[in-house]
């Protein structure tokens, strides 16, 4: 039969099967602990013809991850060569017929500021490290089941970030069979390996101010990833004139930009409201997990579509500042008093206390 590559996916997963992607109950569920884990993620749903879809979701967060919302939608972890790590899905049906699901996983990479599902079962490191309890099962209409992740990281693997796609997969027939239509949702897997804590950082390198050819506002961030770990970035802008009083926002950002380390990838804003040309203060923040960093930069928008001059962001509350450079005078000037006191103190009235015993090191010779 002729393959029709029509799979849905989620979380902004871009790929060949990407065509019809939607999502269902995006919002997290309330953390809730369970054997050193933590309650994740409502499901994200991958059409199937009719009403309703197979949904997928990731149902274990190591605890100490709790609280970061990456972790509780993707498998994400630190892990040193030689662990072994398990992670419980479940796999939902909400049509009205039985579906056989497969579930394996497949390569992935972050190209473009997208996270992209590889073609089919193609392999990468991650996923040939990557092995699930019930490759296929069975699940009748409006039900649910579970399954198990199993991460195995060989002792002899090299460090650095690996990604790769956990996907419930269902296939149909179409056109007396003739035609197989494939529909798959999927969950991210971000697994650095090495043990260390590598950072999670980004900059905002500029702030662009652009007019659509409709005459709409679109502010542009280009963010550089200077950590060691890939971000999922997500944000709001907000904007106050230069002169005057006048404020707009907050505007979020478009979903689904991905950024690797080393990378740099822009961000963008489409502005509701109708915005004078400026100039304006702008001031990004953006957020990737408990990561949160905000920039500024003075733009101004053009008259007619096209774009304006990208302006140099710089960190908010960036600098010495007022507060710091006080502190560091009064700091100064308490050092010096001490000095001149200690000047003129009587020799008599300055002692040596004795010496204390010495302390050893603990190693052996």
């Amino acid at each position: 039969p002729v393959t029709v590559a029509a799979a849905a996916v989620i979380g902004a997963l871009a790929g060949p099967f990407a065509p019809a992607a939607w999502a269902a109950g995006a919002a997290p569920a309330a953390a809730v602990q369970h054997a050193g884990t933590a309650r994740s993620a409502s499901p994200r749903s991958a059409s199937v013809t009719g009403p309703g879809g197979v949904g997928v979701r990731l149902l274990d967060v190591p605890a100490d991850a709790v609280n970061n919302p990456r972790a509780r939608e993707y498998i994400v972890d630190n892990l040193t060569p030689g662990t072994t790590i398990h992670r419980r899905i479940e796999v939902s049906n909400t049509t009205g017929a039985e579906l056989q699901v497969a579930i394996y996983p497949a390569a992935a990479t972050i190209s473009q500021g997208s996270f992209v599902g590889a073609p089919a079962r193609t392999a990468d490191d991650l996923s040939t490290w990557t092995t699930v309890s019930r490759p296929v099962m069975d699940i009748s209409a409006g039900r649910t089941t579970t399954d198990t992740i199993t991460v195995v990281i060989p002792a002899t693997a090299s460090p650095g970030e690996r990604y790769a796609v956990v996907w419930a997969e269902v296939r149909s027939a179409k056109a007396g069979g003739t035609i197989e239509l494939i529909n798959r949702a999927g969950i991210r897997m971000y697994v650095y390996v090495g043990g260390t804590n590598p950072a999670t950082s980004f900059t905002v390198n500029t702030l662009t101010a652009q007019r659509d050819s409709g005459g709409h506002a679109v502010v542009r961030a280009l963010v550089h990833n200077t950590g060691g770990l890939a971000v999922d970035l997500t944000g709001t802008l907000t904007m106050s004139s230069v002169t005057g009083a006048l404020t707009a926002g907050l505007y979020p950002a478009q979903l689904g930009t991905t950024v690797a380390p080393g990378q740099s990838e822009p961000v963008w804003f489409t502005l509701t409201s109708q915005m004078t040309d400026g100039p304006w203060n702008a001031t990004v923040t953006l957020h990737s997990g408990l990561s949160q960093q905000a920039f500024r930069a003075k733009i101004t928008f053009p008259r007619s579509p096209g774009s304006g001059p990208a302006a140099a962001a710089r960190p908010v509350g960036g600098g010495l500042g007022l507060i710091a450079i006080l502190g560091g005078a009064i700091l100064i000037a308490i050092f010096a008093a001490a000095i001149a006191l200690i000047a003129v103190i009587p020799p008599s009235r300055i002692t040596t206390p004795p010496s204390a015993a010495p302390r050893t090191a603990g190693v052996s010779a």
